[in-house]
């Protein structure tokens, strides 16, 4: 019997051009790089399914990218990092009145929460349950999930089996391709990791 593969691509949508931390917040992308669109367009595979987070940044650069591809339907647990009260604010002006919280959150990364917001293993949590759904129910095909820095990073981290640390190590542009495939039906192993970052 042949192993069943699934292959994830995961796309960073385009830019906000905020200097601030961007989480839940609905920031429209521009999308004004049409080369870059029309690259990513056609360096994708033409059979894959495009599925995207519900945040119009991450909808409107799968719909610019997917064109005649099958659109299944926005994911909100593919949504960014929520930052809670650090949302659209910058590192500079949180720093300056909770300096170890912050620097805890992003150098350690785990269990440390924003306040309102969610803890770098909540997003893990999160982000892989909805992962882990769309692979059962397509299994063995190609899939292109249009998403956000943090919820690309929990699919590194997973795949690579890193640390938070190493996984945070990991520059993800936007209009970026990260690859990861899924082999088998059991979902806490069979793991890949294909290209990271890559800039079609």
């Amino acid at each position: 019997m042949t192993e069943a593969i699934t292959r994830l691509f995961l796309v960073r949508h385009g830019p906000t051009h905020a200097k601030s931390m961007v989480g839940w917040s609905d920031l429209p992308a521009d999308l004004s790089d049409t080369a870059a669109l029309d690259r990513l367009h056609h360096y994708l595979p033409p059979d894959a399914l495009v599925v995207s987070s519900d945040l119009s940044r991450a909808r409107d650069t799968a719909t610019a990218i997917g064109r005649d591809r099958q659109r299944l339907a926005d994911i909100p647990e593919l949504r960014e990092i929520h930052f809670g009260d650090w949302e659209l604010r910058s590192w500079h002006e949180i720093d300056a009145e909770d300096p170890d919280r912050i620097r805890a959150y992003w150098e350690t990364p785990g269990d440390v929460t924003p306040p309102g917001g969610e803890s770098w293993n909540q997003v893990c949590a999160r982000v892989d349950a909805a992962v882990n759904e769309l692979v059962e129910t397509h299994r063995s095909r190609n899939l292109i999930v249009v998403g956000h820095f943090g919820q690309i990073l929990t699919q590194i981290q997973r795949s690579e089996q890193l640390s938070a640390e190493e996984a945070f190590a990991h520059r993800i542009d936007n209009l970026s391709v990260s690859e990861i495939t899924h082999r088998g039906t059991k979902m806490d192993r069979g793991w890949g990791i294909g290209a990271i970052n890559h800039n079609p």
